[in-house]
């Protein structure tokens, strides 16, 4: 299921390369979920948008505005995403990602009532992965790297720690925003928040009932002291 919503999103993102700028920003607005829409149906009638129809809700999971955006959230959807689908099963994750991006899109509404820019992106839904990983697996290690005089250093990280700081970052940003707020395109601080702190503490009612043994890659054998498998997977 993760590779699925990987293909799905960049298949959309590929189709919205297609649509010449003007055509872009209008589809945004009718696929993509605005805030005052919901809090202003009057404003949105006024601007011809469909006040009833709620599927932004998920439509706007599956856009993005460039090759940084679709690229930044579908590497960080295939470093978490596997680890609690296994733990989920692929129908239980896929309606555990949706009902995160659902929760994070709220989040975002009431936080931000007033706003006519749409919110696209799959980063709601993947805050919501990211927030059962940070439970799940808390001593998993992630790989990083920092370019020192353009080498490249790598080194690991508790994925504990960086899931910490992230969402730490996400806060101030989202206070700060709250502090001096624009009338601009910009990052979802809050809808980060609401999907990670939703996907911390439901992620229990979509875990499978029966343990199942997890898929082990031989990179793991090495690291855990097993013996290597001998046969490939």
């Amino acid at each position: 299921m993760t590779w699925t919503l990987i293909i799905v999103n960049v298949v959309v993102f590929l189709f919205e390369t297609t649509i010449p700028k003007p055509m872009l920003e209008q589809f945004f607005y009718v696929f993509g979920l605005v805030p005052a829409k919901v809090t202003h149906p009057e404003w949105a009638k006024m601007v011809g948008l469909d006040v009833l129809g709620l599927w932004p809700f998920f439509t706007c999971m599956f856009l993005h505005g460039g090759w940084i955006h679709i690229f930044g959230n579908m590497w960080t959807l295939w470093i978490f995403g596997d680890n609690v689908e296994d733990v989920m099963g692929p129908w239980r994750f896929l309606a555990f990602y949706l009902l995160c991006g659902i929760a994070a899109s709220l989040v975002h509404i009431f936080m931000n009532p007033n706003s006519t820019v749409p919110i696209i992106g799959a980063s709601g839904a993947i805050s919501g992965v990211m927030g059962a990983y940070y439970i799940l697996f808390p001593h998993a290690r992630i790989v990083m790297f920092f370019p020192i005089l353009f080498i490249p250093f790598f080194f690991e990280v508790p994925a504990l720690f960086y899931l910490a700081i992230w969402f730490f970052e996400q806060l101030f940003s989202g206070t700060l925003s709250l502090a001096a707020p624009v009338q601009s395109g910009g990052i979802a601080w809050w809808a980060h928040i609401g999907g990670f702190l939703f996907g911390m503490f439901t992620y229990r009612l979509f875990m499978l009932r029966k343990k199942r043994a997890c898929r082990r890659y031989k990179d793991e054998y090495r690291y855990f002291g097993l013996l290597e498998p001998y046969d490939r997977w």
